[in-house]
């Protein structure tokens, strides 16, 4: 593993301690060198005696099979060719290898990508989506956290041809989604009383949505995303707003949502109540559902929700998840905790 200092190495190192499958064998970072992990993790003092390692990422790899990558943006796409000179498999939580195309990466991330020949060489890690290129490929990028819940919220949408032309997205996101270190709009005082927009309209996860719904069958759509700053430490709630044919109705949508993740053993529709964060906090699992108004001059509004726990299904646990596809395990494997309530 790669880069584990930060909540998303968290996440991966403690699922991967009791992971009945696979060893964590190491953990490179640059942060807390020669420390144990529970120096920067307390939740894992006493659980192993592995120690933060500061090492190229071809002695960090070394007799693995399988490489997870929990670095940041930019930094991820410096590592990755020596990574692949290697015969490891990926697993990228990173941004670099998302995008398809490198003009939007620059846009969205602020840098040309150094290996623009490399963008569209890994499988993007929506196993909701992309479950079987998942399970043979070498290099997977997995999703970031508005785009795995905001997907997941509209992905029966566009596998019926349901979603075309301007689509409002509203996503509501927990402080743990900013990382570890604190700046002003993250640190708890300006944050716990606080509701704030940021990134809106240019959120860097756009682009990264826009394809995925066109792989699953959306066409030319158009997102229109604001992001907003909860006074949460946990959790995403994604409301699309969608506009339908007068024909396509409750009944119509319930068949819809339940056969399209029908096979997905971490998506859920509740039937007595609409998704809510505390229900997935903690776990591996989604929540889907939608509202849809009646029939107005033949168009129906559809409002499409969905939530995650941003730092779980939307970042390491779902990392794992694809791990364990691409390793031909169960897919569930260590994942299946369902999180605590209230």
């Amino acid at each position: 593993m790669i880069g584990g200092s930060g909540y998303g190495g968290a996440e991966l190192i403690r699922r991967l301690l009791i992971h009945p499958d696979v060893e964590l064998v190491r953990v490179a970072s640059v942060d807390f060198v020669g420390e144990p992990l529970g120096a920067a993790h307390p939740n894992l003092d006493s659980m192993t005696d592995l120690r933060f390692e500061n090492l190229a990422p071809r002695d960090a790899v070394a007799g693995c099979d399988i490489a997870l990558l929990a670095l940041p943006h930019k930094v991820t796409a410096a590592k990755v060719p020596e990574l692949l000179a290697t015969c490891v498999k990926i697993v990228d939580m990173s941004g670099d290898f998302r995008l398809r195309d490198a003009a939007a990466y620059e846009r969205y991330y602020g840098a040309k990508h150094p290996h623009p020949d490399l963008l569209g060489t890994f499988v993007y890690g929506l196993p909701e989506l992309n479950r079987e290129k998942i399970r043979v490929a070498r290099c997977v990028a997995s999703p970031g956290c508005f785009a795995t819940t905001i997907e997941l919220a509209l992905l029966p949408l566009a596998g019926a041809g349901f979603l075309g032309g301007v689509v409002h997205v509203q996503g509501i996101t927990g402080s743990s989604g900013a990382g570890v270190a604190p700046t002003a709009t993250t640190h708890h005082p300006s944050r716990s009383q606080n509701l704030r927009t940021y990134k809106p309209l240019e959120h860097q996860h756009i682009p990264e949505i826009v394809e995925t719904l066109a792989d699953a069958g959306a066409r030319d759509v158009t997102l229109r995303f604001v992001p907003v700053s909860a006074p949460l430490a946990r959790g995403i709630f994604a409301t699309a707003y969608v506009e339908l044919h007068e024909d396509i109705d409750e009944p119509r949508l319930c068949a819809l949502y339940d056969d399209t993740f029908a096979n997905a053993p971490f998506v859920r529709r509740p039937k007595k109540r609409l998704p809510e964060v505390v229900a997935v906090s903690g776990s591996n699992f989604a929540e889907v559902g939608f509202a849809v108004s009646e029939a107005r001059a033949g168009v129906r509004t559809a409002a499409a929700f969905a939530v995650t726990d941003n730092l779980i299904k939307g970042g390491a646990w779902q990392a794992i998840q694809n791990m364990n596809l691409m390793l031909g395990l169960d897919e569930r494997a260590s994942l299946e905790d369902p999180g605590g309530w209230p």
